[in-house]
């Protein structure tokens, strides 16, 4: 079994709970961040991790997950701003070691990796997809 890890997940959306939860049951230690309360509704009563309340881009709350302990982050909410914003402060000033935010314009996706952030597009994944069921 592989290292448990110490992970911070922003946005616990679908994508956000789904993951958090995962992460949890794989017995990494999971912190997770949201805006609304009622978002962690998504995470089911198996979740052994975290939950932090608040705007992960004021600093003060990103720091009440720890990030400087983290061994991954995701920024996962459904902004690509904030998701390029909390990751560049977590890379700079937390120098958590892996960091992936997701984007959801590909536009974008560029100018992230030029900044070095690590990202995932829903949007370019999905049209691969729908390009390799035409091939």
């Amino acid at each position: 079994m592989a290292q448990a890890k110490y992970i911070v997940v922003v946005g616990c959306g679908r994508l956000g709970g789904n993951l958090a939860n995962y992460l949890s049951a794989s017995v990494h230690s999971v912190v997770v961040m949201d805006q609304r309360e009622s978002a962690f509704d998504k995470l089911t009563s198996d979740f052994t991790g975290f939950k932090v309340i608040g705007d992960a881009t004021e600093l003060s709350v990103l720091k009440e997950a720890h990030p400087e302990k983290a061994d991954y982050l995701f920024a996962v909410t459904t902004h690509d701003s904030t998701n390029l914003m909390v990751a560049q402060v977590a890379q700079t000033e937390f120098k958590v070691p892996h960091v992936v935010a997701r984007v959801f314009d590909p536009l974008r996706e560029e100018i992230y990796r030029e900044l070095g952030v690590q990202t995932i597009s829903p949007t370019k994944l999905a049209a691969k997809a729908f390009l390799n069921i035409i091939q």
